[in-house]
């Protein structure tokens, strides 16, 4: 029975099974201590298959990087209007980034946790995608900028940076929230928001705050 399924199902569903059940293998268990034959048998598949399909462990777990990373990225770009007020932009795309980390719990590891920790060649991934979404960001940020009227106050060092700064905020909390029971996205998203809004708004009303 289960080999007709395999032979009737679409090669891209197929491979599509085969990562969730690689996600969720090195997202709870680690990279190391993954191993393919407990993949193939919670995606329902044979071991050959999945390196007919995929060609090795490094293989697999690099593509799990590329599709969760791409699936972050598109669901914090889309979760914001860029029709809306500078300060709603910010507060969806902080939603948009928690919601999808709390609902993917073990995508969120592989890229938080896995894939900087075992290699160049998974790390240079993720970095792809934080660099994206801090370019994001920092467009958020000078829109913010705009709104206020105070764009030439703003130089792009100091923008980079308090994009930089709010991404590397995000990602700490997104752990610290998937960590801690009781923690939801929009709790998380709102303890972010008021930390990152209020410097914003007086940086953003020209009363920066200066050293001593």
């Amino acid at each position: 029975m289960g080999t007709v399924k395999t032979k009737r199902m679409p090669r891209a569903v197929r491979e599509q099974q085969m990562l969730d059940a690689a996600v969720r293998t090195f997202g709870q268990r680690g990279y190391m201590a993954a191993s393919m034959d407990e993949i193939a048998e919670l995606a329902g598949v044979s071991k050959p298959l999945v390196y007919l399909y995929l060609n090795s462990k490094e293989d697999l777990f690099a593509a799990c990087i590329r599709r969760e990373a791409g699936a972050l990225t598109e669901a914090v770009r889309a979760g914001v209007d860029r029709e809306l007020p500078a300060d709603r932009q910010l507060w969806d795309g902080l939603r948009a980034f928690f919601t999808y980390t709390a609902e993917h719990p073990d995508g969120w590891s592989v890229l938080h946790i896995q894939a900087r920790t075992h290699g160049e060649r998974f790390a240079s991934e993720v970095a792809a995608m934080r660099e994206d979404i801090v370019a994001f960001v920092t467009q958020l940020i000078v829109a913010a900028a705009r709104e206020a009227h105070r764009d030439p106050d703003l130089g792009e060092g100091e923008v980079a940076g308090l994009a930089e700064a709010l991404v590397g905020a995000a990602e700490s909390l997104a752990a610290w929230a998937n960590a801690t029971p009781g923690v939801t996205a929009r709790q998380a998203a709102a303890t972010l928001m008021n930390f990152a809004w209020a410097g914003l708004g007086s940086l953003m009303e020209g009363r920066p705050w200066s050293p001593p």
